[in-house]
């Protein structure tokens, strides 16, 4: 199928530096003023409406699936029956849902089945009637499990001082990373185009990426003994993680959809926080079983659930 980009590079690179400015302000801001979705619907004086019923197909990679979270309903694709998607079905009770994330999947693999997983082409869950649409992808595009496998240093290597990871990826003068965003931006766009395409009455959410890393200087040595990275790395990978944010909320609002915070909800619950605070694991999960290395458990999916529903209650 033939896929066309919507804008010009250099339209886009515009667009999305004058995005990052907005976008770093409100990271600021939810930094400054960090609350879980949960402590903010209890102290909510307005009752919460639920949206209407409908017809939901939710769509991405491993964040959206839940790896490893119990229960586990496709193996192949690591999903849960306990992911956002469901949790936010479970709310809605929607006169259809159909849930074909799967793990590892990229923006290719909205149009493909998936090698490995016989996981059909997600776009083709889309249906004329559906009616609400969740998109969660952009991190296998840019490589997330190459950055881990670089940046990171198992047991028993030593973890080294200063910021190797950014000096590999940065060596050419280029940042590499902030390039694969830029060069994701564009798969994104034509996603939600093929989206509106198919489901041409859907509410489409971009849902972004969780917070993975502490914002506060104080938990570096948290961050390092967690995620097993050079503290010197941490501002960068940070910063990444942001950038990739940036570019899906962008894209959200250039191509008719609504973007879903989900690293302000999680603000404070990073993987370098104590074991019974992070919704987001480590080199080392909590409980193995339940949970994949540097992903969302069981209550991350929550958080990333909470923040859909506030979406959606907001209409």
């Amino acid at each position: 199928m033939s896929r066309t980009s919507t804008a010009s590079a250099g339209r886009r690179r515009a667009r999305l530096a004058l995005a990052a400015c907005g976008a770093a302000a409100a990271l600021v801001a939810g930094a400054l003023a960090p609350a879980t979705a949960a402590s903010q619907s209890s102290q909510s004086s307005q009752p919460v409406q639920r949206p209407r019923a409908e017809h939901y197909v939710a769509l991405g990679d491993s964040f959206t699936s839940g790896p490893f979270i119990p229960t586990q309903v496709n193996r192949p694709c690591v999903r849960s029956s306990n992911n956002y998607p469901s949790l936010t079905a479970g709310w809605l009770t929607p006169a259809s849902f159909q849930d074909v994330s799967c793990g590892s999947a990229t923006t290719d693999d909205m149009w493909r089945e998936q090698p490995g997983t016989g996981n059909p082409a997600q776009l083709d869950a889309l249906k004329k009637d559906t009616t609400l649409v969740s998109l969660g992808i952009g991190g296998n595009d840019i490589g997330f499990g190459e950055i881990i496998a670089r940046c990171t240093y198992g047991w028993p290597r030593p973890i080294p001082d200063g910021n190797p990871c950014e000096q590999r990826y940065t060596s050419g003068g280029v940042d590499e990373l902030a390039e694969r965003i830029m060069q994701t931006g564009p798969k994104v766009a034509d996603v939600l185009q093929e989206i509106h395409k198919r489901s041409p009455h859907a509410r489409v959410l971009v849902v972004g990426y969780p917070s993975f890393i502490s914002e506060r200087p104080e938990d570096a040595e948290g961050c390092k003994t967690s995620m097993r990275i050079p503290v010197g790395d941490i501002p960068y990978l940070r910063e990444t993680l942001r950038n990739l944010n940036t570019m899906l909320s962008h894209e959200a609002r250039a191509g008719g959809a609504t973007y879903v915070d989900t690293f302000t909800p999680t603000l404070g619950h990073d993987a370098c926080r104590s074991r019974d605070d992070r919704w987001v694991e480590g080199m080392v999960p909590v409980n193995p079983r339940e949970a994949m290395l540097f992903h969302p458990n069981a209550k991350g999916e929550a958080g990333m659930a909470e923040g859909v529903k506030d979406t959606l209650s907001r209409g």
